[in-house]
């Protein structure tokens, strides 16, 4: 018998902290692989960032997009623009790709920076005030009773 394991699961949902309850998975990329390789990153409660390694691209080459609390970012794969240049080796990986996390209530994706070939995502949890836990105050008074 196999053990599954539900890792790869748990590492896609951005800002839901209690792994084992986690409510749906995220969507896997259509290749099934982990290119490009990312981080994902907690700053503080309500902050938190992914970091997708992507060397050689340029801010044309990506795009980001989020529909019905899924975030896609994709890569197209650049025309070779120099005609003159014939590679002896080109480990640099320049082909397409496409990645989606699946955001839980509340997380908004407040922007995007491409330095040094990372792309970083700054997302940011706002719950509303309807969402938010109230204490409720207990009374040590008996009530009174209604005729």
């Amino acid at each position: 018998m196999t053990a599954l394991s539900m890792a790869p699961l748990f590492r896609q949902s951005i800002g839901f902290d209690r792994f084992n309850d986690l409510f749906e998975s995220a969507l896997r990329n259509e290749a099934g692989s982990s290119y490009p390789p990312y981080n994902i990153e907690k700053h503080g409660d309500d902050q938190y960032r992914i970091v997708i390694a992507a060397a050689g691209f340029q801010e044309s080459d990506l795009e980001l997009q989020v529909e019905r609390g899924v975030l896609t970012v994709s890569g197209g794969k650049r025309e070779n623009t120099s005609r003159d240049v014939t590679y002896l080796h080109q480990g640099i990986a320049q082909r397409a790709f496409k990645l989606s996390f699946r955001l839980v209530d509340h997380i908004e994706v407040k922007g995007a920076e491409l330095r040094n070939g990372l792309l970083s995502i700054a997302l940011v949890r706002i719950v509303p005030e309807e969402a938010k836990p109230k204490r409720i105050p207990i009374s040590t008074e008996r009530p009174a009773l209604e005729n």
